[in-house]
């Protein structure tokens, strides 16, 4: 189809965010759409409600996942924020739980949530599974949308990458420029992937996981995410509407077209 007529029949690409206070979603968001700005937001009859209101809200607690997202630099993605359920507790999981069964079972595809990023932050000393990541892999049936967890933060750990490769008498020099990948190849056998993809526990997995590292500094880079994003979906239609929308890799858009 071409990109033209699919983006009459399908208007955006619909990703719903995950993650707890300070995952660095919003962060993550505007590198996708090439931006600095914050999203504008629109309730689910399409009023933009005004940001003062917004953040009253919020601060009483109150949050809205049917809400959508939309930065100006590219509004051909619409982004729900599902707060980290630990912000709202059985509520709030119960909360996106509907929301998730009701849109993967739309008849519209344009209504539809097409992928879900799942944001766990690297940052905290634990670095563990929180209750409430650990009940969404194992009671969220998320039917058919693909579900991507994506490892913020994980710059957090080249410290302790460096300090392992310094105790093994690496030159300091060269332990900085090793720290990254020791801690990628440490995390990839670590605890972590082994509890995510254990099927006895997690009954309903991820596609697949990602490690971003830097994205709140210049220059940080997201094309891993839109690359996983775009193999992870199994619709043509919607590899294709998502290809064209994302502007992160130009030469995507060639590469598909190719193999198609």
């Amino acid at each position: 189809m071409d990109p033209s007529e699919l983006r009459k029949a399908i208007k955006r690409f619909r990703i719903l965010i995950i993650g707890r206070a300070n995952a660095g979603k919003t962060t993550i968001l505007q590198r996708v759409c090439k931006t600095r700005e914050n999203p504008e937001i629109y309730n689910s009859a399409g009023e933009k409600i005004d940001p003062a209101v917004l953040m009253a809200s919020r601060e009483r607690g109150m949050h809205d996942i049917e809400d959508e997202m939309i930065f100006r630099n590219n509004p051909g993605f619409v982004f729900h924020d599902s707060r980290g359920f630990e912000a709202g507790g059985q509520f709030e999981f119960d909360k996106a739980k509907a929301f998730i069964a009701s849109r993967s079972k739309e008849r519209s595809l344009n209504d539809r949530i097409h992928v879900i990023w799942y944001c766990i932050p690297m940052d905290e000393d634990s670095r563990s599974f929180t209750e409430a990541e650990v009940k969404f892999f194992s009671q969220c049936d998320t039917g058919s949308i693909p579900v991507i967890v994506l490892f913020t933060k994980f710059d957090a750990l080249y410290d302790g990458g460096f300090a392992e490769l310094r105790s093994k008498g690496v030159s300091r020099k060269d332990a900085k420029a090793l720290a990254p990948q020791h801690a990628k190849e440490a995390f990839a056998n670590g605890p972590q992937l082994k509890l995510l993809y254990n099927h006895k526990g997690n009954q309903r997995p991820p596609k697949c996981h990602i490690c971003l590292p830097d994205m709140d500094k210049d220059g940080a880079d997201c094309g891993p995410l839109i690359e996983r994003t775009a193999e992870i979906l199994n619709d043509d239609t919607l590899k294709q509407l998502f290809v064209s929308t994302q502007r992160t890799i130009l030469e995507l858009c060639m590469r598909y077209a190719v193999e198609r």
